[in-house]
């Protein structure tokens, strides 16, 4: 079972991304503050669960949750600044959003841009620490594969229902043939160095 909190006397706010390694579309991030006494033995990070079972476990945070919220940085964005800051950037339009402001955010991961005045903890492997970046973890993953899966109606070649832009064998080999889509990221590598094309 994963933790309920890191610290009982603050309200917390966990925060994590999806989409970081991806070669195409948007970095996603969320951020949920659970009640203290919240517990659920299914939640767990993401990475870890079947996509039925983050798609079952999404509306149950929804509902349960005291407030979350979802932040968005597309691929031109992270051209320009890089997808670490990207990722942090994403984290802040979440927390913008939230209904009750927090008094600690917990990160998971080993870096972050500080929110204003807000405490944070940097958690190393957080989404399977602690229940609220938990649910962060399953929301930015199951929205963004949501984003993903409809583009992929837009540009079928690539299938990215399937591989939701990471970068796979096909995902590659389609860029290959079909060149890139106004969603993919330049600054990426977006094939191996005996493939490259020339991407300018």
């Amino acid at each position: 079972m994963l933790k309920s909190y890191f610290d009982k006397l603050l309200i917390e706010a966990g925060c994590d991304e999806a989409g970081r390694g991806c070669l195409a579309g948007p970095v996603y991030a969320a951020s949920v503050i659970l009640p203290k006494n919240y517990k659920n033995k299914w939640l767990d990070d993401s990475k870890k669960l079947s996509d039925k079972d983050r798609y079952e476990l999404r509306p149950e945070i929804e509902q349960k949750a005291i407030t979350w919220a979802i932040g968005v940085v597309d691929n031109v964005e992270i051209d320009e600044i890089n997808v670490l800051k990207a990722s942090f950037l994403a984290m802040h339009r979440a927390i913008d959003k939230l209904k009750q402001k927090p008094e600690l955010l917990l990160i998971d991961g080993n870096r972050f841009t500080p929110y204003k005045k807000i405490p944070h903890q940097c958690i190393i492997k957080g989404d399977s620490k602690y229940l609220n970046i938990a649910a962060a973890s399953i929301l930015a993953k199951t929205y963004r594969d949501d984003y993903m899966k409809e583009q992929a109606l837009v540009y079928p070649q690539y299938s990215w229902e399937q591989n939701m832009a990471y970068p796979t064998k096909k995902h590659r080999e389609a860029i290959k043939q079909f060149g890139t889509t106004p969603l993919h990221r330049l600054t990426f590598q977006l094939l191996p160095r005996q493939l490259e094309l020339d991407l300018k």
